[in-house]
């Protein structure tokens, strides 16, 4: 099952609260729903609901999981929280027991186990894990080699810092470009593969 990330980010890389002014402050950030400008319900809309169909099942970090915990399954009846409600659900969490699992269908895999069990769900039969948000755990997966494709909507701004997905090892990782549109908003929808390492 390949691990896909898809993320709204900025032309500086911030993946930060890209819903709402409240959603994540950590560190000070002030510009919280800073997609809401760009967002095109028929290109960038469409990437998600492309995303969410391919996968088999959806894997959040605690924060991430929360927040779509207390606001999808109240949505029934939009086709992408239908899908969202109904298939299995993982959260990577350190601090979350089973009892906190209200969002149905929703596997807690703990914290110290993550790069374990992620790497046996990867090698699993199945079309695709997409993560969304959860920025640290995402940068957890680029970091081990686990990311086998990245979805960005790339928004035409600059938000001077804030949260991002990308290691900051040094490490060199390609990727290849598969495709790429243009929404009216300036926002680009842009698919990434994970290529194979170079040869020297």
């Amino acid at each position: 099952m390949r691990i896909v990330i898809s993320e709204f980010i900025s032309l500086d890389g911030v993946v930060q609260a890209p819903g709402g002014p409240r959603e994540d402050t950590d560190g000070g950030f002030a510009h919280g729903g800073w997609t809401h400008p760009f967002f095109d319900p028929e290109v960038v809309g469409g990437a998600f609901d492309a995303a969410a169909d391919e996968a088999d099942a959806f894997l959040f970090g605690r924060r991430t999981w929360q927040a779509m915990a207390g606001a999808w399954p109240e949505r029934a009846g939009d086709p992408f929280a239908d899908r969202l409600n109904a298939l299995p659900k993982y959260v990577v969490s350190r601090t979350l027991t089973d009892a906190d699992l209200t969002w149905n269908n929703t596997t807690r895999i703990p914290g110290d186990e993550a790069v374990a069990r992620l790497r046996e769900l990867r090698a699993a039969d199945g079309r695709g894990l997409l993560l969304m948000g959860s920025p640290a755990l995402a940068r957890t997966l680029l970091g081990e080699g686990l990311v086998d494709e990245l979805r960005l909507v790339v928004m035409p701004v600059v938000l001077g810092g804030g949260k991002t997905i990308f290691p900051a090892d040094g490490v060199l990782r390609a990727f290849e470009l598969v495709s790429a549109a243009t929404a009216p908003t300036g926002a680009r929808v842009c698919v990434y593969r994970a290529a194979a390492p170079a040869e020297d």
